[in-house]
Formats: structure tokens, C-alpha cells, sequence
């Protein structure tokens, strides 16, 4: 005689990223595709932000997935799990960026014929778009405050710990990208 699974009707809780951070960085395989696939749509939405383009953001995206594995165990607990892994997808970005300008890439002067993204047809729209587009081109730090302040929503003291500075520091950030859109508007 088998034993039959039994529905109780109580739903376990899910298990903490804590707890899946430890098995994972102990071998164990399952819990790190666990805690992969809870932070996908995370790194994905952030690398989409920073990149601008949804094929970079996808390739940066896997890059972070694929890295994660090796960088995990560095991750010490004492800020938060997200932020944490912002920093990580971050850091994918810039790598991304720095290695396209390395090798020269003029790629994306050329125009596609078939865009893998709808061009905005609202005025609004299309004016954020040439916002965001200002901002990307700002200084690394500057580009990084506003990003975090405004695109990710995260306040000035939370936008420090993912840059690794003080509050003030990133309020003078923003401050001077300010200055620097009002010149490249």
C-alpha cells in the first residue's frame, strides 16, 4: 500500500530568500533556480531601465542569471537582497556599455527596418523618451543618480547604498545632472 498525498488546504509559506541564498551557495541546485526565477522579472525591469533597449536588457539580464551563481556567495546580508542584486545588474550594465565602447560598436546608428519596439505616438510619450535619452548620456554618476531617484523610484538615502556613497552625495549628483540636461535639451 502507497501512502496518498492528503490535502490539508494550508498553503506552505513561501521559503525566505535567506534560506534560498544559503542552500543555493551550499550546491544546492534547486534553490538557486528558485531564487533565480523569483528575481528574473527583477533584472530584467532593471537592466531594461539602464540599457533602453529590451535585446540588451535581455542579454544583460542572462549575463546577471549566469553570474550569479559565482558572485552569490559574496553577498553578506547586510543590505537587502534587491539591492544587492541591483548593484550586481548594474554593474552587468556598465560592463555591457564599457565593453561595446571598447570595441568601437556603431551599431546603433543605424536605423532598423523593423524596430523591435513601438515608436511612441503620443507627443508626451515621445518627449519622456527623448528625456531618458538625455539621461543616459549624462556622466556615470550623475546618469546613475537620476536613474535611481527617478526611474526606480528609491529615495536619496537608498540610492546612496546602491552607489555606494552618501546621501548628499547623490543629491549634488542630481543636482548637477540638472544642470547638464538644461544644457543638452
Amino acid at each position: 500500500m502507497t501512502p496518498e498525498f492528503i490535502n490539508t488546504g494550508v498553503l506552505e509559506a513561501p521559503v525566505a530568500d535567506e534560506t534560498l541564498i544559503a542552500r543555493a551557495v551550499g550546491g544546492d541546485r534547486r534553490a538557486f533556480g528558485e531564487l533565480v526565477e523569483r528575481h528574473y522579472d527583477f533584472i530584467f525591469r532593471t537592466a531594461c531601465k539602464w540599457c533602453g533597449k529590451v535585446s540588451d536588457a535581455e542579454d544583460v539580464a542572462q549575463e546577471v542569471c549566469i553570474k550569479l551563481a559565482s558572485v552569490l556567495k559574496s553577498f553578506d546580508g547586510r543590505s537587502a537582497f534587491t539591492s544587492w542584486l541591483y548593484r550586481v545588474t548594474l554593474n552587468a550594465v556598465r560592463d555591457m556599455q564599457r565593453a561595446r565602447s571598447r570595441r568601437g560598436r556603431n551599431a546603433d546608428r543605424y536605423a532598423e527596418v523593423a524596430p523591435d519596439e513601438y515608436l511612441p505616438e503620443q507627443e508626451d510619450a515621445a518627449t519622456s523618451r527623448e528625456l531618458w535619452n538625455a539621461v543616459r548620456r549624462l556622466p556615470e554618476q550623475q546618469r546613475d543618480a537620476v536613474l535611481l531617484i527617478y526611474a526606480e523610484g528609491m529615495s536619496h538615502a537608498e540610492a546612496g547604498v546602491i552607489m555606494g556613497c552618501k546621501e548628499a552625495t547623490v543629491s549634488w549628483h542630481v543636482h548637477e545632472a540638472k544642470k547638464t540636461l538644461r544644457g543638452l535639451l
